[in-house]
């Protein structure tokens, strides 16, 4: 039996809402879990699982139809889907009474339920979220039904506040496989008992690596999973960046250096910079022309500018910058603590270029 395991597409989200791409990373959610659905179809694959938040929200009835099209292309793929934290079920939710594709299951309960595939040899255990959050560990004493199929758990969770889970137990819970969602960060088990595929599409700054979803194969006579592999799929990545810079490094060189180390890896992505080094204090890092070229999340400038505090105390022993440079100046110094000598003399050295 061969499958795709997908969670948390978070269709209808706007990943980095204040930026100019915001739209486009909100069309590549939808392109990449089209995407996904003809991958199913290309592997020629027996299910699709997708162990919670296909929504990142209450889905508008447009949303419902336009993931159903997608289903409807693949009708000898059975597509199984649970609801997460994001999209879980309420009172006035339109998966309620929305009519899926005759391919299309969705453990809708609240409850843990178990669905048979005769057919497929398979049967799927698995409950949909009606809260936003489930504290108790549900699955702990969760085993299959004694029957001699494949078994497969499909869950939503990882955290203290979102069905808390020991992972070191699946592999001994009677389960071929765990497809589990929630956690944004592709996990594959040494062992191959369970999976977190990620989401298909980092959704922000902190997702960084490669994003996409898991295949896997499970024997018919063993039904112990054979293969297990993680496929990248999205469209572009966060990438955070050290540069590091001396006091000879000029804006114009940082600029060219950065759009050069941007180009190499590709400008589809978006990148979080972070300068380090010493610099001239006579210089000020302004970036602001690469924002508008390229996809940039972030700039973290932690460069210090390289004063010479001999030199400064030795010229100015009387007054406020040599009584600063003695207060603040000492061997041993936190990150805090440079920054407040070096912006504090920054702002004294300006003031006094400003009186001559």
């Amino acid at each position: 039996m061969k499958f795709i395991h997908t969670a948390d597409i978070h269709w209808g989200m706007n990943p980095d809402s204040d930026k100019a791409w915001s739209q486009d990373r909100a069309q590549a959610i939808r392109d990449t879990f089209a995407e996904i659905v003809r991958q199913a179809k290309l592997r020629d694959v027996d299910f699709l699982f997708i162990a919670g938040d296909l929504f990142h929200r209450q889905p508008l009835l447009r949303d419902l139809k336009e993931v159903n099209y997608l289903f409807s292309t693949i009708p000898n793929i059975q597509v199984v889907i649970i609801a997460g934290n994001h999209d879980r079920i309420r009172k006035s939710s339109a998966q309620r009474s929305f009519s899926w594709c005759s391919n299309v299951t969705f453990l809708m309960e609240e409850t843990i339920s178990t669905v048979v595939f005769e057919k497929l040899g398979t049967d799927i255990t698995g409950f949909s979220y009606h809260t936003a959050e489930i504290t108790d560990p549900l699955l702990k004493d969760v085993r299959p039904p004694e029957t001699p199929r494949i078994h497969i758990l499909l869950a939503h969770g990882g955290d203290s506040a979102h069905l808390p889970m020991d992972k070191k137990l699946f592999s001994g819970m009677g389960f071929s496989y765990a497809a589990l969602g929630h956690i944004h960060k592709p996990e594959l088990a040494p062992d191959l008992s369970y999976a977190f595929p990620g989401s298909p599409e980092p959704l922000d700054k902190t997702e960084t690596g490669r994003h996409g979803i898991v295949m896997g194969e499970i024997s018919p006579s063993t039904h112990q999973v054979i293969r297990l592999e993680f496929i990248p799929l999205s469209q572009a990545q966060y990438i955070p960046l050290v540069i590091h810079v001396t006091p000879a490094t000029t804006n114009g060189e940082l600029c060219t250096r950065i759009s050069d180390e941007a180009a190499r890896r590709g400008l589809e992505h978006i990148y979080r910079f972070r300068i380090r080094g010493k610099r001239d204090p006579d210089i000020q890092f302004d970036l602001s022309p690469l924002e508008r070229r390229m996809q940039v999340i972030e700039i973290i400038d932690e460069s210090e500018p390289e004063y010479d505090f001999s030199r400064l105390f030795a010229e100015h022993p009387g007054d406020m910058i040599g009584f600063y440079i003695r207060t603040l100046q000492k061997e041993e110094m936190s990150a805090i603590e440079k920054k407040a000598l070096y912006y504090g003399i920054d702002a004294l050295l300006s003031t006094t270029d400003e009186r001559r």
